[in-house]
């Protein structure tokens, strides 16, 4: 493997494409907007998504999928909620056993499926692997030490991608179970919301903490009524990431229920943002998604339904605080 191919020129994907230049490999960068072709082919730099990182002059940017056709595999960044129509247009390149790794974390609101599921009705032929874990994408791009989860299910392939884009700083760690990788960076995003929420209420470092601790149970619940692996959840990909984004205002879902609980509107929280928040859209088909398979989330219906203008954040808490008490099992 020496051609990697990276769709989408945000922040995330831009640090995937230092990442991979850093581990020896030739990147190319595909992005949507030409502000951003441009930068990073004359001076090295992400203006619009990753501002003041020095990019390495290696990769070369991108509007024209053709690029990308002789890569050696492909890591999709596009927002989930525009992964679909993006793999859609890039399928016709696409040779037979290509693998593409997913490396968007959410639920499409439309369809109610995961990444993987996106993938499969969309470039059939490819062969799928999943990246996700407790990762900032400037930390990344400055080549500060990182641990992610790697889920293949085919070993081998797993083995090879994780040799191939790890570098002394950026440690992939392999499982084969996808769908835990998957529910856990789509579940962590909604409840990163939640403890913002918390955040910008002044509600304590104790709430912060039980939230976080509630929250990974119903994210371990609905992962693993989606089929993952209990054991998955507790790795990087699911306690790690959890744990990330929801301790820091670096976490743009976490920002934005900081707004939301000093009193902003979602429309505020949201202006002037470039980045996507993933768990904004995410946690509707969440909520969903989780009635339809019997779990009980309560943390991910509150920020849904504050999101949604069903109820406001006071109230949403005072809800979560009248649930009955049970086992904590």
């Amino acid at each position: 493997m020496k051609r990697v191919g990276v769709i989408g020129g945000g922040a995330w994907g831009t640090a995937l494409a230092q990442v991979s230049a850093r581990a020896g490999l030739e990147p190319v960068l595909w992005a949507r907007e030409p502000e951003v072709v441009a930068d990073v082919n004359a001076v090295h730099e992400n203006k619009l998504f990753l501002p003041g990182v020095a990019l390495d002059a290696s990769i070369h940017a991108t509007h024209d999928f053709v690029d990308l056709a002789r890569s050696d595999f492909i890591l999709a960044v596009a927002p989930a909620q525009h992964l679909r129509s993006t793999l859609a247009a890039f399928a016709p390149m696409v040779e037979p056993g290509l693998p593409i790794v997913l490396c968007a974390k959410g639920v499409e609101q439309a369809s109610l499926k995961l990444m993987t599921e996106v993938l499969a009705e969309t470039v059939p032929q490819a062969a799928p692997a999943v990246l996700s874990g407790p990762s900032f994408a400037r930390e990344v791009a400055m080549g500060l030490p990182t641990a992610i989860t790697l889920a293949c299910p085919d070993e081998d392939l797993g083995r090879r991608l994780a040799e191939a884009i790890a570098t002394p700083a950026f440690r992939p760690y392999r499982v084969t179970d996808m769908i835990g990788a998957e529910a856990g960076g789509a579940v962590k995003n909604v409840l990163a919301i939640a403890t913002g929420i918390v955040e910008g209420k002044d509600l304590g470092r104790s709430a912060h903490a039980a939230l976080i601790t509630r929250g990974f149970a119903e994210l371990t619940r609905f992962a693993v009524a989606l089929g993952a692996r209990a054991e998955t959840l507790a790795g990087l990909c699911g306690l790690g990431d959890l744990v990330l984004t929801c301790s820091s205002a670096q976490s743009r879902n976490n920002s934005v229920g900081l707004a939301l609980g000093r009193g902003q509107t979602l429309e505020e929280a949201l202006a002037g943002k470039l980045s996507v928040a993933e768990g904004v859209a995410s946690a509707p088909a969440v909520r969903q998604l989780a009635a339809r398979l019997g779990v009980e989330v309560p943390i991910c219906n509150a920020v849904a339904a504050i999101l949604a203008g069903e109820t406001g954040v006071d109230e949403a808490i005072v809800g979560l605080l009248a649930r009955p008490l049970k086992e904590e099992a």
